[in-house]
């Protein structure tokens, strides 16, 4: 996987983030490092920055000093009883000030593992310093927040993803064209893991990544349609609207609930009268409730058609 691959080694090949790899990099500096809580939108560079981090601090013993766990694949209290327990418990090896132990996606830990976790950091931080990471803080308890220090990843800017995305290109020489990196930094907002793994599905077509290619390995629609389809629908032109819809619907095999949300996000990015905007929304909001509670997805787009007038 090219997301493996292309994995940055050190702090200062991570891409964006640069407050918080500048301070993470103090810490290799002093050889100090507080427990961590590492939180933000998939595919920020948290884990990335997690382990690269131990690289840098660690150098060649890094593997007798680093554990990974995944809480969403063992989210009980067993799990931090032995092997976070087991790990943290033992002294670093080859003189390292503390072993460092990174447990992923650490908000599906259930709150008896969490608070059996705050003891464990307490027990053993001489030993072993850990660092939390989650999509969101705030199902982390109270008491773990308060003995890390937060680092607020965000969503990453197009520039950085598009020049990843450029390098990743030229070192397995695939040929991308303007539309087809724009198409991907539309499709994955911010999100370097998915940007990666969409050019790898598309470069795996043997041909130039185009925007046609990347819409169709992701299965969602081509902005400009959907944007053609509003048009058609707001000057009166049903007929062509629903044709469009159709099209997207079964020749493209957009799902329902993906069209709806991308309708959703034209709406917020189009310039519209604030009055017609929050009415055209309401109106998405409800097709979508509608489709995901088992709702027929033509009936409801037709019908969110019907309605987008602008009048």
């Amino acid at each position: 996987m090219w997301t493996e691959k292309y994995r940055p080694k050190t702090l200062k090949d991570v891409a964006g983030q640069e407050a918080i790899i500048e301070k993470l990099s103090n810490f290799v500096e002093r050889k100090a490092l507080p427990h961590c809580l590492f939180s933000g939108p998939p595919g920020t560079s948290k884990t990335t920055a997690a382990i690269a981090l131990a690289r840098d601090l660690f150098g060649n013993s890094f593997d007798r000093n680093f554990m990974e766990l995944n809480a969403s694949d063992e989210r009980g209290i067993d799990v931090v009883r032995n092997q976070i327990k087991s790990f943290a418990r033992t002294l670093p090896a080859s003189g390292a000030p503390f072993k460092i132990l990174v447990l992923d996606e650490a908000d599906h830990l259930t709150a008896d593992a969490q608070h059996a976790l705050r003891r464990t950091m307490e027990a053993y931080a001489s030993s072993c310093r850990m660092i939390l990471i989650c999509n969101y803080s705030s199902r982390i308890i109270p008491p773990i927040q308060s003995r890390c220090a937060i680092f607020k990843f965000a969503r990453l800017d197009d520039q950085d993803i598009a020049a990843r995305l450029g390098y990743i290109a030229k070192k397995e020489g695939v040929k991308v064209s303007k539309d087809g990196i724009e198409s991907i930094l539309y499709l994955v907002q911010g999100d370097m893991r998915a940007a990666i793994n969409l050019l790898q599905a598309a470069a795996s077509t043997g041909k130039e990544v185009t925007s046609k290619i990347v819409y169709a390995i992701s299965g969602r629609a081509d902005p400009r349609l959907i944007k053609q389809m509003l048009d058609n629908a707001r000057e009166k032109k049903y007929i062509e609207s629903v044709e469009i819809l159709r099209g997207l619907l079964y020749q493209q095999g957009i799902s329902p609930v993906d069209l709806v949300r991308q309708i959703h996000r034209l709406l917020i990015d189009e310039e519209l009268p604030e009055d017609i905007r929050m009415r055209l929304l309401k109106q998405t909001a409800d097709a979508e409730y509608r489709i995901s509670e088992g709702a027929d997805g033509e009936v409801q787009l037709t019908s969110l058609l019907a309605r987008v007038t602008g009048e």
